[in-house]
């Protein structure tokens, strides 16, 4: 992390926060420099644990009011922030920029709330961040100071990648491919176990098969460097089992189609979302963050 990140302010304590938190932690922010405001008292306690030194706390009340951060980091549920987002504006006005984990939230909703002069970044990242091998998204309006875009990639790669779009627009597909699509990924999981087990394998067996199988390729098509398809026709014997396979995974309304049309609805259901006013009112905090 380059040294000028710092303090940092973060706005959810969830598992898309913590593991924020833990990446940065790890990348050398001082504990001292990070305060995380997490209204749920059991959250603060995992949050202490994990993170000792840091600042955690209940509300936006017991940030100082001489506090200029460097970056003030949302991390909540959609649903909540219109309803905390005002209380945020003395701080987000002292704040070098403001960096969005909020699904289906544009850069639009939090100018209204925090000021039109408000330097936003916005971002989608996926719940592999957990582990720090997510994949992030990032999209910043027209005039953003390059530093402010060097330092909100920093802060997303402690958690995995980063890529940027410069169209905000196109953060719908990226939500519908990327921020959704580890849930894909665990369905097909979920669905190799049920197939061993409806050939006979028993269940534990099916499940680390399936399990080992999906993590094992997704990290040799990481590190191998070739494309999917290639790896896939490495794979693939004529006359084979794998062809036998792939035959009905790849026909008309198989495989191919049907994640086709799955991510054409995610997309779909982004844009009515962002068009939704969001009327459920919470806490701060209260939330994951890159729930999609």
């Amino acid at each position: 992390m380059s040294a000028p990140v710092h303090p940092l302010v973060l706005v959810g304590g969830g598992r898309m926060g913590a593991a924020l938190l833990e990446g940065w932690l790890a990348r050398g922010l001082s504990a001292g420099e990070a305060w995380v405001v997490e209204p749920d008292a059991t959250r603060r306690r995992v949050l202490g644990a994990r993170a000792p030194g840091a600042r955690i706390v209940a509300g936006v009340a017991e940030i100082p009011a001489d506090l200029a951060p460097a970056a003030l980091v949302f991390a909540v549920k959609p649903q909540v922030l219109d309803g905390i987002l005002p209380a945020w504006r003395p701080v987000a006005a002292r704040s070098r920029f403001v960096l969005s984990i909020v699904a289906g939230k544009p850069v639009a909703a939090f100018t209204r709330a925090l000021g039109a002069e408000t330097v936003v970044v916005r971002t989608m990242p996926n719940t592999p961040a957990a582990v720090g091998a997510g994949m992030t998204v990032l999209y910043a309006p027209a005039g953003t100071p390059p530093e402010v875009r060097t330092a909100a990639a920093g802060l997303m790669r402690a958690v995995g990648e980063v890529a940027w779009i410069e169209n905000e627009d196109a953060m719908h597909a990226v939500t519908a491919v990327s921020g959704s699509g580890p849930a894909y990924v665990f369905l097909l999981v979920e669905a190799l176990t049920e197939a061993g087990r409806r050939l006979g394998l028993d269940a534990d067996l099916a499940t680390t098969l399936a399990r080992h199988t999906v993590a094992g390729a997704g990290r040799l098509l990481l590190e191998s460097g070739e494309d999917a398809a290639a790896l896939r026709r490495g794979v693939t014997s004529p006359g084979g089992t794998t062809e036998a396979a792939l035959g009905v995974l790849r026909r008309e309304g198989g495989l191919v189609d049907l994640l086709a049309e799955a991510v054409a609805a995610a997309a779909r259901r982004s844009r009515e979302l962002a068009g939704e006013e969001g009327n459920g009112r919470g806490r701060e905090g209260d939330g994951e963050g890159a729930g999609t």
